[in-house]
């Protein structure tokens, strides 16, 4: 428990420090880049620099983990508490599991986080530069729903809003019906029309036949479910979706033709790409030298640094291949950190069994 306090309190304060120091300069740069474009409005800058700083947070919190790992272990090495733990009886997995155990804890509060707005900061900054506003309307939005074609001119998730539209009621490849309306909102899990025009078409086409009916219609209930905030980021492509948006956007889509990959790459993104963290930990931490006599130190945390870093751009270039649909999700999320985990696993194993070997 000594052992377990002790390194858990100092991989914790190298947290802090390196993930502070990483986010600040991130959103300094940035700040720096577009300051002349942001709002003339201190308080709309001083939330554009919280959103970018949970923004960097995002990005950066699994690399953070890393480096305090090997921050941690080099300053046990220098300090001699790396022999002095294993000559008191403590083995390499006793020493490293403080790393895995508030790795994983931080991790699993890092993904509940993408269950609120933080899984979308990117997205709010982006919009406070170039609109001043959280959520920037959507324009020219058309989408199929359960065999109806509907077109929004313009959508205001913010305001949970639709103008300009248009509905096309399709039986069987056939077009039956035309909604028109000015305007809509969306309350009580249902899109909501005061007045709409409908034109029916008729049955049967022909010279001598009826024509088409147009008549006033008032307070419709359409697209249950349909919530805004899914409408604008499924179909226009966005990617940050929180947890309870992405699930609920698989379940409202299955069984209506609309390829959900990217849906899916997004949750594998936020669930299974994290955990690369205590995986890649557990690779590092076995080529951890004893002593500073055997291994020069600032030769291993450059190569350990420069390993994380190919591998986080490399795990990176995955996602992005995925969401666009470039490759599937599995192939590029959960196959590179199952392999992570197959690798650390057997790494893990062979020194237990050295350990056995040598044990009288």
């Amino acid at each position: 428990m000594l052992l377990f306090r002790y390194v858990a309190m100092h991989y914790l304060k190298y947290i802090m420090i390196i993930l502070f120091a990483l986010v600040f300069f991130m959103v300094g740069f940035d700040f720096i880049q577009v300051a002349k474009d942001l709002p003339p409005s201190a308080n709309l800058i001083l939330i554009y620099v919280v959103m970018r700083s949970f923004f960097a947070i995002d990005m950066m919190l699994p690399l953070s983990l890393i480096f305090a790992m090997i921050a941690t272990s080099i300053q046990l090495i220098r300090t001699n508490a790396l022999v002095a733990f294993y000559a008191l009886g403590y083995g390499k997995t006793d020493v490293l599991r403080p790393f895995v155990v508030v790795s994983g804890v931080i991790v699993l509060l890092y993904i509940a986080l993408h269950a609120t707005s933080f899984a979308r900061a990117d997205e709010y900054a982006n919009n406070l530069r170039a609109t001043s506003q959280f959520i920037k309307p959507t324009k020219h939005l058309f989408f199929t729903y359960r065999e109806q074609y509907i077109y929004f001119g313009r959508l205001d998730p913010l305001q949970e809003q639709a103008f300009d539209i248009r509905i096309f009621g399709v039986e069987k490849g056939d077009l039956r019906f035309v909604i028109i309306a000015d305007e809509a909102r969306y309350q009580g899990h249902y899109w909501h029309i005061d007045k709409a025009q409908r034109i029916t078409k008729p049955d049967l086409l022909s010279l001598s036949g009826e024509g088409a009916r147009m008549t006033e219609e008032e307070n419709l209930k359409l697209l249950k479910d349909f919530r805004p905030k899914i409408l604008d980021q499924v179909y226009e492509g966005k990617v940050n979706y929180t947890i309870i948006d992405a699930i609920d956007a698989m379940r409202l889509l299955q069984g209506q033709n609309i390829n959900t990959d990217r849906i899916k790459s997004a949750l594998y993104r936020m669930f299974i790409h994290p955990f690369f963290v205590p995986a890649l930990m557990i690779i590092l931490f076995f080529f951890v030298p004893i002593s500073p006599r055997f291994l020069n130190l600032s030769l291993f945390s450059f190569g350990a640094i420069l390993g994380t870093l190919v591998l986080w751009a490399l795990l990176f270039m995955m996602i992005e291949l995925s969401n666009n649909k470039t490759i599937s999700g599995e192939v590029g999320v959960v196959v590179p950190v199952a392999f992570l985990y197959a690798v650390a696993f057997g790494i893990w194993n062979k020194n237990r069994l050295r350990v056995r070997r040598l044990t009288p």
